[in-house]
C-alpha cells in the first residue's frame, strides 16, 4: 500500500511517500480501506516537534481522522462487518499508522458508522467534532449528551466561528437547540459562520464585541466554547453569565494566559481546559455516539455552502496540505485518498 510517512521530527519535507506491507487487524481492531483523510493543527504539530520532544515510534504515518470502508475485522469484533462505511478517530493516538495513507488499522470502537453521509463529511469529524462535543457538555448545569432541544433556552457564544472545531460547535450547538453567537474577523467568515448556523456574528476586530455580545445576550452568555482564551480572557468574564462555563480547547498565542480572577469568581465561572487525546474513553464514547446522531440528521454538513469550504490534496501532496493548515487555511483541509463510490 502506499503510505505517506516520516522517521524524524522537522518541517513538512521530512514526509515521504512509501510503498509497505498491507497491516493486518489483531483482536478487536478494523482494518479501513481509506477514501479520504482529515489534516488537523496536531498533525503538523506532532510532525514539527512542537508537542512531541521525540519520535514515539521509529516511522509514523500522520493523520487522526478518515473515512472509508471496513476492508477487514479483527477476531472479537461483532459490531462492525466488512464492507461498512465508517469514519474514524484518534487513528495515530498511540500508534504509528495514522490516516495518510491507503489502508490503516484502528481499535474497532474507534470507527464508526457513516451511514449515508460523504466520505467528506466523515474525514471532517474526528478532531473538530468530538472536541467540540466535549466543549459543549462541560456546564456543571448544562447537558451532558447532546440531542435535539438539549440546550434549548441556552445561548452558547463560539469563538473564532470559521474554523473546524468552531464550525462543529455551531453545528452541534444549534442542532442541540442553543442560540448561537460567534466571533468572527471578516465579513468572509461571517458568512461562512452564518451558513453553519450562528444565530449572530459579531466582527472583533470592528468595534466594541462584548458590547455587541451584551446586547444580544443582556442576561449573559451559558457557555462559551473558546479558540484563544489568552487573548479572550477579559472578554469572556464580561459576557459570562453567573454560573456560566468557558471551555478553552486550543493555546492560539502563546502558553500562559493571565485571568481576571475577581469577574470570574463573581459569576462562579467554571474554566474546562479540553485535549481531546486525555478526556478518556467515556467522554469519547460519548462524543462518537452522539456525533454519529447528528451526522444521521445532516446536521453536520461541510463544504462552502454549510460553511466550511474544502481545500483538497492528494496523498501524493500531504506535505503541502500540511502547510495549507499550519498556515491558517480558511476550511477543512482534506486528503483525497482513493475513490471508493
Amino acid at each position: 500500500m502506499r503510505s505517506v510517512v516520516y522517521s524524524s521530527l522537522g518541517d513538512s519535507s521530512v514526509l515521504e511517500v512509501a510503498e509497505r506491507d498491507l497491516p493486518e487487524p489483531h483482536w478487536g481492531e478494523v482494518r479501513v480501506r481509506l477514501a479520504v483523510a482529515g489534516v488537523n493543527p496536531t498533525d503538523w504539530k506532532l510532525r514539527s516537534g512542537a508537542t512531541a520532544a521525540s519520535m514515539p515510534f521509529d516511522e509514523i504515518s500522520p493523520g487522526q481522522d478518515g473515512a472509508g470502508v471496513v476492508d477487514s475485522v479483527g477476531n472479537g469484533v461483532y459490531d462492525l462487518k466488512q464492507g461498512d462505511r465508517v469514519w474514524v478517530y484518534l487513528a495515530q493516538h498511540e500508534r504509528p499508522l495514522g490516516t495518510a495513507t491507503e489502508y490503516t488499522v484502528v481499535p474497532a470502537d474507534r470507527a464508526v458508522r457513516l451511514g449515508r453521509a460523504s466520505y467528506d463529511v466523515g474525514a471532517s469529524l474526528g478532531v473538530p467534532a468530538m472536541t467540540a462535543h466535549r466543549a459543549l457538555t462541560i456546564h456543571e448545569d448544562g447537558p451532558s449528551r447532546l440531542g435535539p432541544g438539549a440546550l434549548a433556552e441556552r445561548t452558547v457564544l463560539v469563538t473564532g466561528g470559521a474554523g473546524a472545531v468552531g464550525h462543529a460547535a455551531i453545528q452541534l450547538a444549534a442542532w442541540a437547540g442553543a442560540t448561537v453567537v460567534t466571533t468572527i474577523s471578516s465579513d468572509e467568515k461571517a458568512t461562512l459562520a452564518k451558513a453553519a448556523g450562528a444565530d449572530h456574528v459579531v466582527n472583533y476586530r470592528g468595534g466594541d464585541a462584548a458590547a455587541e455580545i451584551k446586547a444580544i445576550a443582556p442576561d449573559g452568555v451559558d457557555l462559551v466554547v473558546d479558540v484563544a482564551i489568552i487573548q479572550n480572557a477579559d472578554l469572556v468574564a464580561e459576557v459570562l453569565k453567573p454560573r456560566g462555563a468557558v471551555s478553552a480547547y486550543a493555546n492560539t498565542g502563546g502558553s500562559d494566559v493571565t485571568l481576571p480572577v475577581r469577574p470570574l469568581m463573581a459569576r462562579n465561572a467554571r474554566l474546562q481546559f479540553i485535549l481531546l487525546y486525555t478526556v478518556g474513553e467515556g467522554a469519547l464514547a460519548t462524543a462518537a455516539q452522539d456525533v454519529a446522531a447528528a451526522v444521521e440528521e445532516g446536521a453536520l454538513e461541510v463544504g462552502e455552502e454549510s460553511g466550511l469550504p474544502l481545500v483538497r490534496y492528494p496523498l501524493d501532496q500531504t506535505a503541502a496540505a500540511h502547510d495549507a493548515v499550519e498556515k491558517g487555511a480558511v476550511g477543512k483541509v482534506l486528503i483525497d485518498v482513493a475513490d471508493l463510490d
